[in-house]
């Protein structure tokens, strides 16, 4: 298996992917950024939940995705800011992802947070995604 150029990418991947498939989970290489990226899909429902697997030689990520209806509740995953093209954006910048149905998710001085958090706080940060 070769580098992965873009680890936040690849997850998002896996998880289209698993939800498209209609798994009840899926794994994840382990590192601090999509543990974080876990804990802010986990805290606004739409993954079920997320555990940390002792792997070798590297730690990997479980996410236990969400359905209703037979539905995945991730409908839609898409990176923003990338390794080839870092996209940033001040605190009065942060879009708004369907209408609020959805969600952006950046990465400030204070750590992985949903778009309305970044908000609320009045910081900015690069945005990593857009979850709806």
């Amino acid at each position: 298996m070769g580098t992965i150029t873009d680890p936040i990418a690849d997850m998002l991947t896996r998880v289209r992917n698993a939800g498209m498939a209609g798994h009840s989970s899926t794994l994840i290489p382990l590192s601090r950024t999509k543990l974080a990226l876990a804990q802010v899909l986990a805290g606004e429902g739409f993954i079920r939940d997320y555990e940390v697997l002792r792997g070798h030689p590297q730690r990997i990520l479980r996410l236990h995705l969400l359905y209703a209806e037979s539905k995945p509740r991730i409908q839609g995953l898409r990176r923003i800011s990338r390794p080839g093209l870092r996209k940033y954006v001040g605190r009065g910048e942060i879009p708004r992802v369907y209408g609020g149905l959805g969600m952006a998710v950046v990465s400030t001085s204070q750590g992985i947070m949903t778009g309305r958090e970044a908000r609320r706080r009045r910081i900015g940060g690069e945005l990593l995604c857009y979850v709806w």
